[in-house]
């Protein structure tokens, strides 16, 4: 996109963002009592100004309402994660009653697969990225030893070419030759490690012709780039709310479940948060346990009011923004990042990188370092670049459009100087 990145440039592009004002809603850490270059958004975003505020206001109901709080604060503690609802399947292009937010993120993919993860003697085997996030690898161990089966036999890796990449001709190739055997297809939207973004729409459409149900880990997805799992047909997936959605270490996760598959009323783990909300203090003696419509009848416990108001004050500023104005300008950002990359390379003639992530990408660049690639991460760091270091010799990169700057790309081209 850039035939030029310069000073002139950044400097004019940020004077014609119109998202430049949401940088202020947010804290930076500091270095040498200097703001950061924070390019860490992939791993843990910043946190909004406001966060605190949206906490206190519920603590302040805890301490002057108590137990009353759950029908009489502010924000009805017992309908609390509704009010998240709205702004989160605008977010991954759902339904209102596809989605809940609820638990954290490993916690709810093994919610879903029990009720999608449905193995039979001919249908059994799942299929993900051999380089998959290692917390889904381990999730996808558990659930098929506990239907009985080996790793080895049930989950079938896709490998990964060159730099981390997987073709996407390769994954239906994969799929159409599992064929009858597929129970699942699981993949993460985005990949973690190489920053790649799946075609989940043509992975959806292939896994159902062959019979399998699909679903995705959208840690890297959400708030990231463009969703519409509804319109994808996507049977279900789940995400993270601390990295591009801002929300705090360790907080909420959110789950889609497909209207369609949601009213075929699937083998669930139940709760009392997912029973009827009209009968839910009463045990049904009959023992039948009759789930609210949609997503929230996969709800085991009530919900984490604290870590909520949390989540809250960060899709406000999602809605505030527009998530198309996001989109727009993270593509650009990341053009300039690749700009300075490259421009780096041109004059380097010791230390190289070779960018491993696709075109198809959101917001995250990966950066193979030929050589010494720690020791440029420790340079970045003593400098005040905040990036992420994945072993062997991967630095990953993540301008955000709600908080970073187009002169925080060109501030990066200066301290990568010193690099050479």
């Amino acid at each position: 996109m850039f035939e030029k990145f310069n000073l002139d440039t950044a400097e004019r592009l940020d004077k014609e963002d119109k998202l430049s004002k949401f940088r202020d809603l947010f804290l930076f850490p500091e270095h040498k009592n200097k703001r950061c270059l924070y390019f860490c958004g992939n791993s843990l975003g910043l946190q909004p100004k406001t966060t605190k505020d949206y906490i206190n206001d519920e603590l302040n109901d805890w301490a002057s309402l108590a137990v009353n709080g759950h029908f009489q604060a502010n924000n009805p503690w017992y309908e609390y994660h509704k009010i998240l609802t709205k702004q989160s399947a605008e977010l991954v292009g759902a339904n209102d009653n596809e989605v809940v937010i609820m638990n954290g993120l490993t916690t709810n993919i093994h919610l879903l697969l029990m009720s999608f993860y449905r193995p039979t003697k001919k249908r059994y085997k799942i299929l993900c990225e051999s380089n998959a996030f290692p917390s889904d690898l381990y999730v996808l161990q558990s659930q098929v030893e506990l239907h009985g089966y080996s790793f080895e036999d049930a989950v079938v890796q896709i490998p990964t070419g060159p730099n981390g990449i997987i073709k996407k001709q390769e994954i239906l190739n994969k799929i159409e030759q599992i064929g009858e055997e597929l129970a699942l297809v699981f993949i993460g939207g985005v990949n973690y490690y190489s920053g790649q973004v799946f075609d989940m729409y043509e992975i959806t459409k292939k896994g159902k012709e062959v019979g399998s149900i699909v679903g995705f880990d959208l840690a890297h997805a959400v708030g990231n780039i463009s969703l519409s799992l509804h319109d994808w047909n996507v049977d279900f997936a789940a995400w993270c709310s601390y990295k591009y959605l801002n929300s705090g270490p360790g907080n909420v996760s959110g789950v889609f479940i497909h209207e369609n598959q949601s009213k075929k009323n699937p083998f669930r783990l139940k709760g009392w948060w997912g029973h009827d909300e009209n009968n839910r203090f009463v045990y049904d003696k009959n023992k039948k346990f009759k789930a609210v419509n949609g997503a929230e009848g996969w709800q085991l416990s009530n919900a984490p009011v604290i870590g909520m108001a949390a989540h809250k004050a960060s899709l406000d500023i999602f809605s505030q923004a527009g998530i198309t104005n996001l989109f727009e300008k993270s593509k650009n950002l990341v053009c300039a990042l690749e700009y300075i990359l490259i421009n780096f390379n041109n004059n380097s003639n010791d230390i190289k990188f070779n960018i491993i992530t696709p075109k198809e990408r959101g917001c995250q660049l990966s950066v193979l370092v030929n050589h010494s690639g720690k020791k440029v991460y420790e340079t970045l760091n003593e400098n005040g670049v905040i990036v992420d270091w994945r072993e062997p010799d991967v630095i990953r990169f993540a301008p955000v459009p709600l908080y970073n700057s187009y002169l925080d790309i060109y501030n990066l081209s200066l301290i990568l100087k010193k690099c050479l």
